[in-house]
């Protein structure tokens, strides 16, 4: 059995045998073991735009992320947040190299790496870190850039059409080439990937 921490009832693990479901209205930091764990803790209060709610520092998250590392800590398994995330520096998680790799999280008991999800079925890259602990080394996973091309749709149709101008393309073949996406289709977990983790946190023990 794993317990999946911080995830969507009905997203990617719903429904999956040997999954133990911890979604918001059951409150993942109230988690007391046994099982290992595949931790998602919300990202957006510990990212480069995390004061676009009002907060004055990244991290104000209630102690979601927290809770998270202490629990795969204490029961083993796997924690995956955005690449650049500034829960790393915070809770002294050594950042790792984005050309992929596993490497000793220097001040934790865990491990570190950078994975793009594009190699998982993600239609965008997503660069991805993680942060593993268990009794054995981590497995190798799919490293280096993955070549997903899909962007989120955060930019103006003038401003693609400027993009295209300089690129020396038409419109239409720069979209062809950069194809846009929903923000909200990107937080997507691909199942190939949670496949990954669940497999990484069994492995833990």
């Amino acid at each position: 059995m794993i317990a999946a921490l911080f995830v969507d009832r009905r997203g990617v693990y719903a429904g999956m045998d040997g999954v133990d479901l911890w979604d918001e209205a059951r409150d993942a930091r109230r988690y007391e073991g046994p099982w290992p764990v595949v931790a998602h803790p919300p990202c957006q209060r510990w990212g480069q735009l995390f004061w676009s709610d009002g907060s004055t520092e990244p991290g104000q998250d209630g102690g979601l992320f927290k809770s998270a590392l202490a629990s795969v800590e204490r029961w083993g398994g796997v924690l995956e947040h955005p690449a650049k995330s500034f829960a790393w520096q915070k809770f002294s998680i050594r950042k790792p190299p984005v050309d992929g790799g596993w490497v000793r999280a220097m001040f934790r008991p865990g491990w570190t790496c950078h994975v793009e999800q594009g190699h998982y079925g993600h239609p965008a890259p997503k660069a991805t870190w993680l942060y593993y602990v268990g009794a054995a080394e981590p497995p190798p996973l799919r490293w280096g850039p993955s070549g997903a091309m899909a962007r989120v749709n955060v930019s103006t149709v003038a401003k693609r059409r400027v993009m295209a101008r300089r690129a020396g393309v038409s419109y239409e073949e720069w979209n062809a080439m950069h194809p846009e996406m929903k923000k909200s289709e990107r937080h997507l977990t691909p199942i190939d990937f949670a496949l990954a983790l669940l497999a990484m946190a069994r492995g833990a023990r």
